[in-house]
């Protein structure tokens, strides 16, 4: 189920943003919780951060869906995605993302796009699954504290059907 985050979602949040299977592809390095909280304040002011709440009401993954202004309306960004590593492989980002399409796709959004690291295989995986496509390439746009190297940003981009029937369960 999604829902707005809330003040209350913070700790669990701070967690999954935090273990070590996440923090390479997400935006910022490893902080204590105190640090991480002018960042979540953003999130949550942003009126488009929600969780994915599973079994018995915790919080089983997060994602940003903001929409562009003006001639880009018809766009979403999705970012700040993760799914609790505990639930990797049972199907979490795909009940996720599934819903979070159907929503976008009803608001009448027609493209959805997103950012993934270029060594992120998991996640490219995933993300083409659900049949976005790579449409561009920023050079060595990140580097991870403790690494000599940059990585690469992929664009990937979704055109949404949007008279296709909704797809999450």
């Amino acid at each position: 189920m999604r829902r707005l985050a809330t003040p209350h979602d913070i700790e669990a949040v701070h967690a999954i943003y935090s273990h070590d299977a996440v923090l390479p592809f997400l935006t910022y390095e490893r902080m204590p919780l105190e640090n991480f909280r002018p960042i979540y304040q953003q999130l949550l002011d942003s009126r488009s951060f929600y969780v994915w709440i599973e079994g018995g009401g915790e919080i089983a993954g997060f994602y940003k869906a903001t929409r562009f202004p003006g001639r880009a309306s018809h766009v979403v960004q999705l970012g700040t995605l993760a799914v609790d590593p505990r639930r990797h492989g049972q199907g979490v980002a795909l009940r996720m993302l599934g819903d979070a399409l159907d929503k976008i796709r009803a608001e009448g959004a027609r493209r959805v796009e997103l950012m993934a690291e270029a060594d992120n295989e998991r996640g490219l995986r995933f993300y083409r699954k659900l049949g976005f496509v790579e449409e561009g390439r920023l050079r060595d746009f990140y580097k991870r504290a403790g690494q000599a190297h940059y990585v690469d940003e992929l664009v990937m981009g979704l055109l949404l059907d949007t008279e296709a029937a909704p797809s999450a369960p």
